[in-house]
């Protein structure tokens, strides 16, 4: 069957009129999913699956930088924050040291903390209000929600290896399954609750609420995680 010289004329007018309306429609789009321009901490929104054997520091800085440039933030610096503890001849590092100064916000550009003392609650002020990051700011780099307690599976736990203070553990016990190197079922890593709850006394601190049961993928599930870090943008 053959098309008139209308009917073709009118099929054109409606493609590129689709055409157009798509190509003005691209940006906006695209505007919309992009990270605000203050984004500089996120919750990752997958581990490495590898428990918590990260590649050490490196290995875990590796993986928020990674995860960052995914949704075109690569450009900043970020670090993982993690402590780890005096080990084969290497000092200790604490994770507040290691952040940069903030302020941080999340991807939608909601403030989390604005410099490291008001993240920690340093001063009584301080520490009386707190700081603003919970499960509603608390956010993966691609600005989904983290699942937390009462979701199936609960994925709450946040790995730190950290004091409340941000600063590493000093006593003879693995807080951080041999600075991140380990995924054998002994051995544990301290944990924190990015959604502020839990049925631990400590459940209410977003970086140091209780250890894990063991440094393997099904040690973390099982204690209430999936191997999840906080990234920050160091400035």
């Amino acid at each position: 069957m053959s098309l008139t010289r209308s009917t073709l004329v009118a099929i054109c007018v409606a493609a590129c009129g689709a055409g157009a309306a798509q190509a003005q429609t691209s940006p906006a789009a695209a505007a919309a999913s992009a990270p605000h321009q203050d984004f500089s901490f996120f919750v990752t929104s997958a581990g490495k699956g590898q428990g918590a054997n990260l590649g050490g520091l490196s290995g875990a800085d590796a993986h928020c930088q990674q995860l960052a440039a995914a949704v075109g933030a690569g450009h900043k610096t970020w670090h993982a924050y993690l402590s780890t503890q005096a080990l084969d001849g290497q000092a200790a590092v604490n994770a507040r040291d290691r952040i940069g100064t903030g302020p941080w916000f999340n991807v939608n550009g909601a403030l989390v903390a604005r410099d490291v003392g008001h993240l920690h609650g340093d001063v009584l002020e301080e520490s009386r209000i707190g700081n603003a990051l919970n499960w509603t700011t608390a956010l993966t780099e691609k600005g989904t929600p983290v699942k937390r307690t009462g979701d199936v599976p609960n994925e709450h736990d946040i790995l730190t290896g950290s004091q409340p203070d941000g600063r590493a553990f000093t006593d003879a016990g693995d807080h951080t399954c041999r600075n991140y190197t380990s995924s054998a079922a002994e051995g544990s890593v301290q944990v924190g609750h990015f959604d502020r709850t839990g049925r631990v006394p400590t459940a209410l601190s977003w970086n140091s609420a209780h250890g894990s049961r063991g440094c393997g993928q099904a040690n973390l599930v099982s204690t209430g995680g999936a191997g999840l870090l906080y990234c920050f943008a160091v400035r």
